[in-house]
C-alpha cells in the first residue's frame, strides 16, 4: 500500500500538533488538513475554521476535498458522533464510534462497564442528589474522590482530603450546576493508593498494541502539589514499569476491555486510554478510560514512534491492525507545558511569545503549540495551556535537559511551568532510586 492519502486532523491543540506532525513524516500522507488548527499546524497542514462537533459540515468538508482519512483528536467530536457521521460518507476514520466513546463522555457508564466485566477499578457509587452523594462519601474515608460523569474539559475530578470539601464540591455541581448538564450524575469512588501510570491502546475492535508507557503530571505545582490541570508535563518511557507489571496489565485490564468491546459490539478503532494506578504491592486498576490519545501524552509518545503512523491510522480504520509491522522504539522523551496565567482557574489575556525559534533550534526539540493565535505576524499565548515543550534522547535524562534547555529560552508574560516533571524517577529519594 504506497498510495498518498488526504488527511484531515481534527483539534487545535498540542496533541493535535504532534499528530499533523507525525502524519507529515509519512510517505503515504497527501494533502494534509486541520480543523481548526492553530498557527503551528499551519506550518505543515491547511487550517479551517469549522466546528469540529458539526458531523454535517465535516462530512461535505471531507466530500469537498476528497478526504480519504480523519484522524479525531480530542473527546468532544467523538461524543458528539462525528465518527458515525464521516463513516457514513465513505470516510476512514481513526477514532470510535459515538457508542464507543460513552467510555469516556459518562463516567457512569465507563465504571459499570468496568463492573459488568469485572475489570478492577475502585469501587464507587452513581450520585444524582446530595442525599445519595452523602450516603456514598459515608463508605469511604479521606482523601475522597468526587467526579463529574461528563465530560467537563479535565476539570470535573475533586480529590478532596476532608468530608467537608467532597461534599461541598459535590453541592457544588449537583445544586450549584458548576458544571452543567456534566456534573448532574457525579461518581464517588474509593482512593486508591499508588503511582499512576498511562497506557495508550491502540485498537480495531480485535486486534491490539501498545504505545509506550508514559506518566503525566496533573497538577499545577512542583511536588504534585496545587490544582488539577490537563496535564503540566509528561516521559516516556516510564522505567519503573518492568516486564512483569506489564504482562499482567495486559492479562487483567488491557485483554479483558477489549474483549468487552467486541462483547458489547462496541464500534471502536482508534485509542483506548487506560489510565491505571499501580497500587504499592502491584495491582492494577483501571482509573478511567478516555476514548483518543492523551494530551501532552501525545507529545512524548508521537516522537517515539518508529513506525509510519499515517499507515497504521489507515489499517486500524480497516480494521486490519494485526497486519501492521510493529516497531519498539529505544529513545527516551520528555515534554514540559508552558501555560498562561491564571491557568486552570480563569483565561488571561493574550502575552506575545517570544524565542520559538531559539528553542526550537535545541537538538532533540519540538515545540508543539497548544493555545496560541498568530496577530500581525506575531505568535501570542491566547489562555490556558500554550505551548508544549518537548525532547527526545537516548536516556530520560538526555531528554530532560533539552527540554529544559528549550523552556529557557521562551517567553511570555505570566507564563508558568512545573521544573520538575519526571521527578519520579529523577528525585534521589524515589523508590526507584535516582535515575541517571
Amino acid at each position: 500500500m504506497t498510495s498518498r492519502l488526504n488527511i484531515v486532523v481534527l483539534g487545535g491543540g498540542g496533541r493535535e500538533h504532534a499528530l499533523v506532525s507525525a502524519c507529515a513524516r509519512s510517505p503515504r500522507c497527501g494533502k494534509l488538513y486541520a480543523v481548526p488548527g492553530n498557527p503551528g499546524i499551519a506550518q505543515k497542514a491547511e487550517c479551517h475554521a469549522l466546528s469540529v462537533t458539526d458531523g454535517a459540515t465535516l462530512a461535505a468538508f471531507c466530500e469537498d476535498r476528497q478526504i480519504d482519512l480523519a484522524i479525531v483528536g480530542p473527546e468532544g467530536p467523538l461524543a458528539a458522533g462525528v465518527a458515525d457521521a464521516l463513516r457514513a460518507r465513505g470516510v476512514a476514520v481513526f477514532g470510535p464510534s459515538g457508542a464507543g466513546a460513552r467510555l469516556e463522555a459518562s463516567k457512569e457508564f465507563s465504571k459499570n462497564f468496568m463492573a459488568r466485566h469485572r475489570i478492577p477499578t475502585a469501587d464507587f457509587y452513581v450520585c444524582r442528589t446530595m442525599d445519595e452523594a452523602e450516603k456514598a462519601l459515608s463508605h469511604f474515608s479521606g482523601p475522597y474522590i468526587v467526579k463529574a460523569s461528563g465530560l467537563a474539559a479535565g476539570k470535573g475530578v475533586f480529590v478532596e482530603p476532608t468530608l467537608d470539601g467532597a461534599r461541598e464540591a459535590a453541592r457544588q455541581m449537583l445544586v450549584g450546576k458548576k458544571l452543567g448538564a456534566a456534573g448532574e450524575t457525579l461518581v464517588i469512588e474509593e482512593a486508591l493508593p499508588g503511582r499512576e501510570l498511562s497506557l495508550m491502546v491502540v485498537t480495531d475492535g480485535a486486534a491490539y498494541r501498545l504505545l509506550s508507557t508514559s506518566q503525566d503530571h496533573k497538577r499545577l505545582l512542583d511536588g504534585d502539589l496545587g490544582p488539577n490541570t490537563g496535564g503540566m508535563g509528561a516521559y516516556a518511557p516510564a522505567p519503573w514499569v518492568t516486564e512483569e507489571l506489564m504482562a499482567r496489565v495486559r492479562r487483567e485490564i488491557i485483554e479483558p476491555s477489549v474483549a468487552a468491546l467486541a462483547e458489547e459490539k462496541l464500534d471502536y478503532r482508534g485509542v483506548l486510554y487506560v489510565g491505571l494506578m499501580i497500587a504499592p504491592d502491584g495491582t492494577p486498576k483501571v482509573l478511567e478510560y478516555n476514548v483518543r490519545l492523551g494530551d501532552p501524552e501525545t507529545e512524548v509518545l508521537l516522537p517515539l514512534f518508529e513506525g509510519d503512523w499515517v499507515d497504521l491510522c489507515w489499517r486500524v480504520a480497516h480494521g486490519d491492525l494485526a497486519s501492521f509491522p510493529w516497531q519498539k522504539g529505544t529513545k527516551n522523551a520528555l515534554c514540559v507545558i508552558l501555560a498562561s496565567a491564571g491557568y486552570p482557574a480563569a483565561a488571561s489575556a493574550a502575552a506575545e511569545i517570544h524565542g520559538l525559534d531559539a528553542a526550537g533550534a535545541v537538538e532533540g526539540v519540538t515545540v508543539f503549540h497548544a493555545g496560541t493565535s498568530a496577530q500581525d505576524g506575531k505568535i501570542m499565548a491566547t489562555g490556558g495551556r500554550a505551548l508544549c515543550v518537548a525532547a527526545t534522547g537516548d536516556t530520560l535524562r538526555q531528554a530532560r535537559e533539552r527540554a529544559y534547555e528549550a523552556v529557557g529560552k521562551i517567553h511570555f508574560q505570566g507564563m508558568q511551568y512545573r521544573k520538575d516533571i519526571g521527578h519520579q524517577v529523577f528525585a534521589k529519594n524515589s523508590s526507584q532510586g535516582e535515575l541517571r
